[in-house]
């Protein structure tokens, strides 16, 4: 099968985070032991050499938290040696100056901070810490040093509201870009949905301001907005299709498709610590599990879009069907279909002032249910 090359290697470099964010995309059994095995300085720098040779540009440098990893400023070196562009994706809470100028000197490319509200209140409420205050300074510090700056939130019932505000913040701050993705129920985020789930008419008004921001702004700001599938009709292709363009590592060295993809049971993850990368990105059964339309069942088979979206996202449809070859129920073509218009549907009854409590992300939980 033509595999072609890889584009992007999402690093995970640990799981652990001081945020507790209900939505986090880790995996909710990410307190397993075996996570906590996590790469050494000298195997990421392996993984970084070989991810170049490979074809891939972009690096994110993620978590959880990335910046617990102390060896960060080697790491990034490590990255910035093989030519390959590096973004931080950080909660910021711990990045201050001298830290800054470490990763500023170590060849540092991008930063992204994740803010959960342009509320100081409720964005600590959704983090489960105080963590706001110390993410604007983050933000201002950024932009002095001269970084290219991203602004990220993850969007859902509790906070979509006050989309203009989040994107009036991110003007003050002078972000380049503004990343605004609704939220995607796979991870805690599952868990959370009854809690996350946006209305339609949410949905609505965020659009139309959006749309007022980016007519003033132009390219000063770049705004990204994402709708969510369950609204949309149609879904999203995972990570441009499994297999096709991201790469993304876990602490322990397990390579996958997607961010959640080890929620499949049945799939193996070969590790950079038993294979060479371009051997896994070749001939691993997880990525030619779902790669390319071969495998594809109808609706998605006779589908006119099988190549544009890729049956969806597999760990959707495990989660909400319980067969991970089966079409995305986000497809309005799916035969499951109905199972996301309901839970759409429970949202839309009770209206956005309807405020569940969240389950907040927490590693220790997870170990003690072990």
């Amino acid at each position: 099968m033509q595999t072609g090359s890889p584009y992007s290697l999402v690093a995970e470099l640990t799981y652990r985070c001081p945020l507790r964010c209900p939505y986090c995309s880790n995996p909710v059994s990410c307190g397993d032991e075996g996570y906590r095995q996590e790469l050494s300085t000298e195997e990421w720098s392996r993984v970084f050499r070989e991810a170049a040779e490979l074809g891939v540009l972009q690096l994110g440098l993620t978590g959880g938290e990335p910046m617990a990893r102390r060896d960060l400023p080697e790491l990034v070196a490590a990255a910035a040696e093989h030519g390959l562009y590096s973004t931080l994706v950080t909660a910021a809470v711990t990045l201050d100056r001298p830290r800054a100028e470490r990763l500023l000197d170590a060849g540092l490319d991008h930063v992204q901070i994740s803010l959960q509200d342009s509320d100081p209140a409720n964005s600590d409420r959704i983090a489960g810490t105080r963590s706001w205050q110390r993410k604007i300074e983050a933000a201002s510090l950024v932009r002095e040093l001269g970084f290219p700056l991203t602004i990220n939130c993850v969007l859902h019932r509790q906070n979509l509201d006050h989309i203009g505000e989040i994107l009036s913040l991110a003007e003050s701050l002078e972000a380049d870009r503004v990343e605004l993705a609704n939220t995607q129920y796979y991870g805690w985020a599952l868990e959370n949905r009854a809690a996350l789930m946006p209305t339609r008419e949410q949905l609505e008004r965020a659009e139309a301001v959006v749309a007022d921001f980016r007519e003033r702004l132009g390219a000063r700001m770049e705004i990204l907005y994402v709708i969510p599938d369950y609204f949309d009709g149609v879904p999203k292709p995972c990570t441009g299709g499994w297999g096709r363009q991201t790469i993304v590592i876990a602490p322990d060295g397990s390579v996958m498709p997607c961010h959640a993809a080890s929620s499949i049971p049945g799939l193996e993850f070969d590790s950079v610590r038993d294979h060479g990368l371009e051997w896994i990105w070749v001939h691993s059964s997880a990525f030619n599990r779902f790669r390319g339309t071969d495998w594809m069942p109808e609706p998605c088979r006779s589908c006119e879009r099988k190549e544009i979206d890729f049956g969806g996202c597999r760990c959707q449809a495990l989660l909400l069907t319980g067969d991970a070859s089966a079409t995305d129920p986000a497809c309005m073509f799916s035969p499951h279909h109905q199972v996301v218009v309901e839970a759409r549907e429970r949202t839309q009854a009770e209206g956005s002032a309807t405020l569940v409590p969240l389950i907040y992300r927490s590693l220790k939980r997870q170990a003690a249910a072990k």
